[in-house]
């Protein structure tokens, strides 16, 4: 690539810490655009936001796809696959066609069984119909772990699923994380905590980090 590629997020959004991890793990260097999500309303509300991505969501990720050519993705998993697709190496899905399965139930439960539930726009409006969000992102962590747990044990491997890091790692750590800011049990999932420790002691993974990016605050 003769551009380096740029990725819009925030140093908190597990979506972000999720595409973060990968690009580390394909020794992909990349530019950091940050993108406030609670500052000034939001920057994702922005108008020029907007035209980048209608979701007015993170990640972004702007990437040089064939010489002189940039292109624009969104949704985190999305990109996900194309940073598989298009530098294979490291591989993060197995060669197995049912191990690849697994790796992706894994994502799904992370991606559409936890993560929206404890998404701002969903606490936003938790809050404002008087529900406790607190506990119901929690209530949403465990779950979803609880989950993951018992894939993880039945998988019996160093990671998730398996031997070799894989998806499933790339959103487990980012999950594992924000389910600490709900103050989940995360004595429930011991078989997790050591796959998580595994991942962090691995420098790609620990410069991910949302406390090592340039816009983290205390």
């Amino acid at each position: 690539m003769n551009t380096k590629p740029k990725l819009y997020g925030y140093w908190r959004s597990s979506s972000s810490y999720r595409v973060r991890i990968a690009l580390a793990l394909k020794h992909l260097e990349y530019e950091t655009v940050p993108i406030h999500l609670v500052k000034d309303g939001g920057q994702q509300h922005a108008a020029e936001w907007k035209v980048k991505n209608p979701m007015e969501q993170v990640p972004l990720l702007e990437i040089e796809h064939e010489p002189g050519h940039v292109v624009s993705l969104t949704q985190s998993v999305a990109i996900l696959e194309y940073l598989e697709e298009r530098f294979p190496e490291p591989p993060l899905l197995p060669k197995c066609a049912y191990l690849r399965a697994r790796v992706r139930k894994v994502v799904e439960i992370v991606n559409s069984a936890i993560q929206p539930m404890q998404n701002l726009s969903m606490l936003r409006t938790l809050r404002e119909l008087g529900a406790d969000a607190q506990a119901f992102g929690r209530a949403a962590n465990e779950r979803g772990l609880a989950a993951i747990e018992a894939e993880a044990v039945d998988a019996g491997g160093r990671f998730t699923i398996g031997d070799e890091v894989t998806l499933a790692d790339v959103l487990l750590v980012p999950q594992l994380f924000s389910a600490r800011r709900f103050s989940a049990d995360m004595s429930r999932f011991p078989r997790l905590g050591e796959i998580e420790a595994r991942l962090l002691a691995m420098p790609e993974v620990a410069a991910a980090h949302p406390d090592k990016q340039p816009d983290a605050e205390p």
